[in-house]
Formats: C-alpha cells, structure tokens, sequence
C-alpha cells in the first residue's frame, strides 16, 4: 500500500472498499491532520493516487472512486 508512506501516523491508515452499482468505492482513512500530506499541492498526488487506482481497476475490467478521508477509522 502505497499511501502509508505519505504520513507520518502509518498506524491511521486504513482503506476499505464497497460496492455501490457497477463502481468500487474505495475509501482512504488517514489519522486527524494527515490529508494534507496525502492530498499534496494543489491536489497532484491525490490525482496520482486516483489515477493509479483507476488504471488498476481498468486492467481488470472495473471502475472505481478513491475517496480520501481525514476522519480516523472507526472499526
């Protein structure tokens, strides 16, 4: 997983995924504090992260959304 590695809390991350009509939503939690750093300037490496996201899911023939949350997992 690649997203641990842009905080500095690696314990709060956590990613869950659910089906929602033909698309995977993928859910990215970090700790409180942390979405700037996984967000990046103007936004470029949560591009990144979606882009990679979807050029996965595409190979095996699905689409999926990648949300970035900065509330902590509770679960």
């Amino acid at each position: 997983m690649l997203a641990p590695a842009l905080t500095d809390r690696h314990g709060e991350v956590h990613v869950t995924e659910k089906e929602h009509r033909s698309t995977t939503l993928v859910e990215l939690y970090v700790g409180a504090g942390e979405i700037g750093r996984v967000v990046g300037k103007q936004g470029r490496t949560a591009a990144a992260l979606r882009t990679l996201a979807s050029a996965t899911a595409e190979k095996a023939g699905k689409t999926v959304t990648l949300e970035i949350r900065d509330t902590p997992y509770k679960g």
